[in-house]
């Protein structure tokens, strides 16, 4: 059924469009409520059940000043998912037998193997814990946009502790690391190679920067939260790790750089994709399903399994979150990313609300994306809502 539905909300008109499956109505009365029940100012959220698309929708502004509606081909930034597709696209390249997780980093790129990273194993980065989580180099202000010379910076540096012991949110290092041994085995980009082999096979619409021209023109703005939030914690605890986390960032209002064309069209694999909520649905939605959709295969469902093998169950030290960790994604952690009632569901959340699952029980996959960045640190009621009406239909 077609969805087309106008809410007054805080003084401004909402429009919901899209379509959904006339059994998934429900679905869709929840997504559209969060304009009335939160703060809402433009989103999307997209499910797959076993392969099939059940749900499809967008409404609302992808500006702050609600003048620019929301449609179907908006594309926003949905931060750390782009972790979770970073995340299977390196399990691809196990699969393949390019990498082996239980091998030194060093092994796929030599001039790693300095200061005390020789021990370094790849799981360990694609589990958070090895040991790199900032760049101690102060670089500059910036430096953030430029991935060769993060990579660069971590390739001499030091771990902050033996490796394979702590674990600590690699905020933005993580799609580095992995985008450097990605690089080295296939002698492509990450960028480019999570473009090629994931993204347009699937025929979707999602990209690691590389927002230019057109694509530029219909990307929502983020309307990040400061407040109560990690940001806030950063500008007051200029010592702890997650300040440091931000110290290549540029020396302006956070809010500022997520909207900047060197945000947008960086390489920066960790937090950086834009795209729709349709298409990262649908990635999920192949893996959820063995890792085969419309003929497009991904990966095989032994590597999909050994994937969801939990590596560590801690509170990390970055973010002092505690985090069911999988092999390059998340388990579901309900204390902080609530993946549905399913124990074996698999994702990742985004900073300020978006986040990409899959449910290998239901063959479920899901994504939901926003610009209202929320002061939260779980990952909020808004998708939980959506999610919660999923289940009581299925």
């Amino acid at each position: 059924m077609q969805f087309d539905k106008t809410l007054s909300a805080r003084g401004h008109e909402f429009h919901i469009d899209g379509w959904c499956d006339d059994a998934f109505e429900t679905v869709a009365d929840a997504f559209a409520s969060n304009y009335i029940e939160e703060e809402e100012i433009g989103s999307a959220v997209a499910i797959y059940v076993d392969g099939r698309k059940v749900v499809d929708l967008w409404g609302g502004y992808r500006d702050a000043e609600y003048t620019k509606p929301w449609n179907e081909d908006t594309i926003v930034c949905m931060m750390s998912v782009a972790k979770g597709i970073s995340g299977m696209t390196f399990n691809m390249l196990i699969d393949r037998g390019l990498v082996d997780p239980e091998k030194p980093v060093a092994q796929y790129w030599p001039e790693f193997a300095q200061n005390g990273k020789e021990g370094v194993l790849v799981r360990h980065v694609l589990d958070h814990t090895a040991g790199l989580p900032v760049v101690l180099d102060p670089l500059w202000p910036g430096a953030i946009f430029d991935c060769d010379a993060i990579v660069a910076a971590l390739e001499k540096q030091a771990p902050l502790w033996e490796p394979g012991t702590v674990a600590a949110y690699h905020i933005h290092t993580q799609g580095n690391l992995l985008g450097e041994i990605a690089r080295r085995v296939t002698g492509r980009r990450f960028r480019d190679l999570i473009q090629e082999d994931v993204i347009k096979p699937l025929g979707g619409d999602y990209r690691i920067g590389n927002v230019f021209g057109a694509d530029n023109d219909r990307c929502a703005d983020l309307v990040p939260t400061v407040a109560g939030t990690l940001l806030e914690r950063k500008d007051t605890e200029p010592d702890s790790l997650l300040a440091k986390g931000f110290v290549q960032h540029p020396d302006e209002p956070i809010g500022v750089t997520l909207n900047s064309p060197g945000w947008r069209q960086a390489e920066i694999a960790s937090a950086n994709g834009h795209g729709t909520a349709r298409s990262v649905a649908r990635i999920y939605g192949a893996v959820a399903r063995g890792g085969n959709i419309d003929n497009v295969h991904l990966m095989s469902p032994d590597t999909i399994e050994d994937m969801l093998v939990e590596q560590h169950n801690q509170v990390e030290r970055m973010q002092q979150r505690p985090y069911h960790q999988g092999r390059g994604i998340l388990l579901n952690t309900p204390v902080s990313v609530w993946m549905g009632p399913q124990a074996r569901a698999f994702g990742h959340h985004g900073f300020g609300g978006s986040i990409g699952l899959g449910d290998p029980e239901a063959r479920i996959g899901f994504a939901y994306a926003c610009n209202k960045m929320h002061a939260r640190g779980d990952n909020g009621p808004r998708a939980r809502r959506i999610i919660e009406a999923l289940y009581e239909v299925l």
